[in-house]
């Protein structure tokens, strides 16, 4: 199949005029790695990045089976540290940060008053010190990161914790696939092997320091690593001559969908509880105290959710995407959030908020496509599991 039907199918994007040269959009310290490569570039959250470079099926298929890179510098990056520091993040999420240990890193959300999601995180602890200082990094999205720093600022107590915004000044490459460790292990000084899904170190990486979490946001294993700038040059060449496949947003964004991972500003967002979007895992009412949303969340717990997020298969290769309309007995009860044909399974594919009655798996919906109403159904997720993801 053409790269250009491929390109429609998989990532439907607004591509960004190169010869444009937009001024509004940020670039990342690996943009022009990527015009050497000849990607083709997109807009996205305020920046301009790769969609594709040597075709979406070619790099989605390189992470199931082997490794694929993905630029992600565009993401926020926060660093804290501070006496009592996890408690004080204690009340701006869900989740019992308490049960981290160091080396260990917990996925949630930041919540505001009524429990919507601002946005889905990744808090890295790394320990405290014989002082009692305590330390850890935040990942948040990129088109968030304004306003994510804004309200953790908001609702610290800066007198004991210092905050610093590393977002410009690190380049943060995921090393996805299979074999990611294969190709990551010669460039890194310790020994990977033993780090469990989601746990992290600071490494020495081609002879530089470096951040290392085995986190990632494919459904495979993999690392994402952070350095310095022109380390981060060096370390994308390098992984690219040893074999590893660029990759772009079209891949990233099939993978996850597949994985049922949530897109923010698509299928999560500050209107949408963790509840509803079926993060319940994340929502730790019974072992910790007051946060943000809290009382929504029990509220909701208690009675129950009015809409829940699940996963719709379609039939043949009518893809439902986002902003369709889901019905049933011929009247509107929700709307796609995300879709696409998954490369892996052969079918489309899509999540969608629906009512909680018709939210059971096997429930029968239609979705309308260009307006026709096309069989769905409701089905497990994630849509795919990988077999090669490390031990938590």
């Amino acid at each position: 199949m053409p790269k250009g039907k491929l390109l429609r199918i998989y990532a439907k994007l607004p591509v960004a005029n190169q010869e444009d040269n937009t001024q509004s959009l940020a670039r990342t310290p690996l943009y022009q790695v990527g015009v050497e490569l000849k990607a083709r570039f997109t807009s996205f959250g305020g920046w301009e990045m790769p969609v594709q470079f040597s075709g979406i099926s070619r790099e989605h298929e390189a992470v199931r089976n082997a490794a694929g890179m993905f630029d992600i510098s565009h993401m926020g990056k926060f660093t804290l540290q501070g006496k009592n520091l996890i408690s004080q993040l204690q009340s701006l999420v869900p989740s019992d940060l308490s049960r981290l240990q160091p080396g260990q890193a917990q996925y949630t959300v930041l919540l505001n008053h009524q429990a919507g999601i601002i946005d889905d995180i990744i808090v890295y602890y790394q320990g405290e010190d014989t002082t009692g200082i305590q330390k850890a990094f935040i990942i948040v999205n990129a088109a968030t990161s304004g306003k994510d720093k804004a309200w953790i600022l908001q609702h610290l107590d800066l007198d004991k914790v210092q905050f610093q915004d590393l977002s410009p000044d690190k380049v943060l490459i995921a090393v996805q696939g299979t074999k990611a460790i294969k190709y990551l292990q010669p460039l890194v000084q310790e020994d990977l092997q033993p780090i469990k899904a989601f746990g992290h170190l600071e490494a020495t990486l081609l002879g530089k320091p470096a951040f290392l979490a085995r986190t990632g946001y494919t459904g495979e294993d993999g690392f994402e690593v952070m350095v310095d700038l022109d380390v981060g040059v060096e370390l994308w060449r390098s992984l690219h001559k040893s074999g590893v496949i660029p990759c772009g947003l079209g891949a990233r964004d099939t993978l996850r969908l597949e994985a049922a991972m949530a897109l923010y500003g698509q299928d999560i967002d500050d209107t949408t509880t963790p509840l509803e979007a079926g993060l319940g895992w994340l929502v730790h009412l019974d072992t910790k105290g007051d946060f943000i949303g809290r009382e929504v969340l029990a509220e909701q717990k208690s009675k129950g959710v009015k809409r829940r997020l699940v996963g719709l298969q379609t039939q043949g290769r009518n893809i439902a995407r986002h902003g369709y309309q889901v019905l049933s007995t011929g009247k509107v009860v929700g709307e796609v959030s995300s879709g696409t044909l998954s490369p892996t399974l052969g079918y489309p594919i899509a999540l969608a908020y629906v009512p909680t009655q018709l939210a059971t798996v096997g429930q029968q919906l239609e979705v309308e496509i260009r307006g026709k109403a096309y069989p769905a159904v409701v089905v497990k997720r994630p849509f795919y599991r990988s077999k090669n993801r490390a031990a938590n």
